[in-house]
């Protein structure tokens, strides 16, 4: 079992590596209190970035549009600055893919879904497949 700051350092790492594969230059922000992890750097152009590590729930990957962290208080979140990142990097270790997508202010929570319902349902499914490139 890897603990938080594990997975979201093996993220971090995921995401360099395929953004790397992808002809991005990566560069590091010198704190930890930046809201992005990493900027990658393309055809003259910067993308801040926030990775997440989510696994599967349901056949799919959901992330929830606030920043969260813990101290010594507990865990807190506050609303993400929708204005700080460009995109999220989102990295599932049971797919062992990345996914890019845009931040969205009028969503709470992004879903991805890794596989078709059982259901059979065609309409508002956002599949996981479509988001492998950077936007």
């Amino acid at each position: 079992m890897h603990h938080t700051k594990d997975k979201g350092d093996l993220g971090v790492l995921k995401a360099q590596l395929d953004l790397y594969k992808k002809g991005y230059m990566i560069l590091n922000p010198l704190t930890e209190h930046a809201p992005f992890d990493l900027v990658a750097y393309k055809d003259y152009e910067f993308l801040t970035i926030q990775v997440k590590y989510r696994e599967l729930k349901q056949e799919c990957v959901t992330v929830k549009q606030v920043s969260a962290w813990n101290d010594r208080s507990g865990t807190h979140q506050k609303p993400i600055d929708f204005k700080a990142i460009d995109l999220y990097c989102i990295y599932c270790p049971e797919t062992d893919e990345c996914y890019y997508i845009k931040p969205d202010p009028n969503k709470v929570s992004i879903k991805l879904r890794v596989s078709s319902p059982k259901n059979n349902q065609k309409a508002n499914i956002t599949y996981a497949k479509d988001y492998t490139e950077v936007p």
